[in-house]
């Protein structure tokens, strides 16, 4: 498909057949991309996943096998996986952040007079001027 070999083929050291698996994912000008997915999964499991799956499928599955071996030398014990965990971690503290605004917001809703007499009786008080503050930021 591409002109010469692609970059699978060229780090084997081997032909690169007219019908090769890897040349529409690894084009010869980005050798990495071969390089790393290479070390993390082996040619020959690449080749056979590839193989498995149905055309349309293959490009996207080279995608994600780049990305996963990308994540799995960066962080050899977790991989993509470290970095899904960190990403959920992060939505649940703002998924509870959120909760506790509304529910904030929903109490100033119901007792108005209260969250005003409040700010009417701490206006000298030090301590209400920087949590006053903090509201704001």
């Amino acid at each position: 498909m591409n002109p010469g070999r692609c970059a699978a083929c060229r780090y084997l050291r081997r032909r690169c057949p007219p019908d090769c698996i890897f040349s529409p994912y690894f084009p010869p000008n980005n050798p990495q991309r071969f390089v790393s997915i290479h070390r993390i999964y082996g040619a020959s499991n690449v080749a056979k996943l590839l193989q498995q799956l149905p055309s349309h499928l293959r490009t996207q599955a080279a995608d994600s096998l780049y990305l996963e071996a990308q994540y799995r030398m960066e962080d050899p014990v977790y991989g993509c996986v470290g970095l899904i965990s960190l990403l959920q971690q992060q939505i649940h503290d703002v998924e509870r952040q959120l909760a506790m605004t509304q529910a904030e917001i929903a109490f100033r809703a119901r007792h108005p007079q209260a969250v005003e007499s409040n700010l009417l009786n701490n206006v000298g008080n030090p301590s209400f001027s920087n949590q006053a503050s903090s509201w704001f930021m």
